[in-house]
């Protein structure tokens, strides 16, 4: 038998080739060499390539046909069930999270020319999230008052709706996400005063736990003059009430 140099000293043996790492794992690598988080309600879209969110779509529709592998769940022969691990996948990346993996939108911004000073009130915008705990729906309206100064910048109706889906379109607990939202518009806006309250019902309290259909939750943030002033914040919340919504 003719023997190679390999079978004779298994040390001369070619190296099998690494097996290439997943995007999940590049993507995560690059965040860790950054030291930059990426907790469930962080966005990610700095460190992802372009490409890499078809592959990550890819891998999550693996990984999720495994967890129905898990739940017994017949895949093949339901017709039902052929399709839902691509369709989850699609739902997580493209859909209720999409606010985690796509940059923020571009916000059209004017000078405030007219000096406006009075106080702006939007509102009702839906609120469309998930509980970071058991990623289950939280839906509800969210009301925003603005007071804006000389030097504030404007921006349109639509672009609060914008902001407000990137921000909630995320795994997150409704106290955080409410808290991040008002930071965004401060940064963008930099008004005298930032009003915020959110009101939304959790499917981890209706659907499973206690089931109490009559939960829900109220968030509110003061900041600026509406912190300071307790007229101006009597005013906003008697607007919300006049509004019946």
């Amino acid at each position: 038998m003719f023997r190679t140099a390999e079978t004779l000293d298994p040390i001369l043996a070619p190296s099998p080739a690494p097996t290439p790492l997943s995007a999940s794992d590049r993507i995560r690598y690059r965040l860790i060499s950054a030291d930059a988080r990426y907790h469930a309600n962080d966005n990610i879209a700095a460190f992802i390539l372009p490409g890499e969110l078809e592959e990550l779509k890819a891998e999550v529709e693996n990984r999720m046909q495994e967890v129905l592998r898990a739940l017994v769940i017949d895949t093949e022969s339901d017709h039902n069930t052929n399709e839902t691990a691509r369709r989850v996948a699609r739902m997580f990346l493209t859909e209720v999270f999409r606010g985690r993996y796509v940059p923020m939108p571009a916000i059209t911004e004017f000078p405030n020319a007219s000096r406006l000073n009075q106080m702006m009130l939007v509102g009702p915008l839906a609120v469309r999230s998930a509980c970071s705990h058991h990623l289950c729906p939280i839906m509800g309206k969210l009301w925003i008052g603005i007071m804006p100064n000389e030097h504030s910048n404007l921006i349109g109706l639509s672009k609060y709706a914008r902001i407000s889906d990137w921000i909630m379109g995320r795994p997150q607990i409704q106290e955080e996400a409410a808290m991040m939202l008002a930071d965004e518009l401060e940064r963008r806006v930099k008004p005298d005063g930032l009003a915020l309250v959110m009101a939304a019902d959790h499917a981890c309290m209706h659907w499973r736990g206690v089931k109490d259909n009559g939960a829900s939750m109220t968030s509110s943030v003061m900041r600026g003059a509406f912190q300071k002033d307790a007229t101006l914040r009597r005013e906003f919340l008697a607007l919300l009430q006049q509004k019946g919504d």
